[in-house]
């Protein structure tokens, strides 16, 4: 096996679309996220990845095949419902890096690609001169009868990586779940990592 991780972006990343598609598919069937997707679909949302100045997508690739992606864009280019929480005066959203989800297969799970997609994103905000790294999580009850036994979150790797969790910012995404005929909306938090205010040197 060669692994491998590269940053694409721009008209570089068409090739790469079906095969983001799949993955997406794929992987986000699995708790917490339950997706009931369908991989057209995934090919127009990602299409905002092409058409979005700044954005990027990291790519995990065993040779040839992508075994994992983590997508950012500057958060000026996302959605209202991702923008909303991120205000005036804490935060300048001009001055943020969003950073999309990730997807890995099951069998590359452990082996540092998950530090690998926060590197490359990280160090793709700090080109861009943006001090704010942020992302939101969906929301699931403990008791969800979906939930794994047992079942680790990402909240210890998130909190090592410099994040800060937000119960006080959120927004509401919705989807349709595994076994629905309808979407429903989702709880989403945010976590925030801050390397230093804007017009400071950092």
């Amino acid at each position: 096996m060669s692994l491998s991780v590269t940053t694409v972006g721009g008209a570089d990343l068409a090739p790469f679309i079906p095969a983001l598609a799949r993955l997406r598919t794929l992987v986000f069937r699995a708790y917490p996220y339950l997706y009931d997707g369908d991989p057209a679909y995934e090919e127009r949302y990602l299409q905002t990845y092409l058409d979005a100045p700044d954005a990027i997508i990291v790519l995990a690739r065993d040779g040839d095949t992508i075994v994992g992606a983590s997508s950012a864009l500057p958060l000026a280019q996302e959605t209202d419902d991702i923008r909303a929480p991120l205000h005036a005066p804490e935060f300048d959203p001009q001055d943020v890096l969003y950073l999309g989800e990730s997807v890995l297969t099951a069998e590359y799970r452990g082996r540092g690609l998950g530090h690998a997609f926060f590197d490359h994103r990280e160090a793709h905000a700090a080109r861009l001169g943006l001090h704010t790294t942020a992302f939101c999580a969906v929301q699931r009850p403990d008791n969800h009868p979906a939930r794994p036994t047992p079942y680790r979150t990402h909240h210890a790797f998130w909190a090592a990586r410099g994040y800060t969790e937000r119960p006080d910012l959120t927004t509401t995404l919705s989807w349709k779940d595994l076994g629905d005929d309808h979407e429903t909306p989702k709880p989403m938090r945010y976590w925030i990592r801050k390397t230093a205010t804007a017009g400071q040197s950092q």
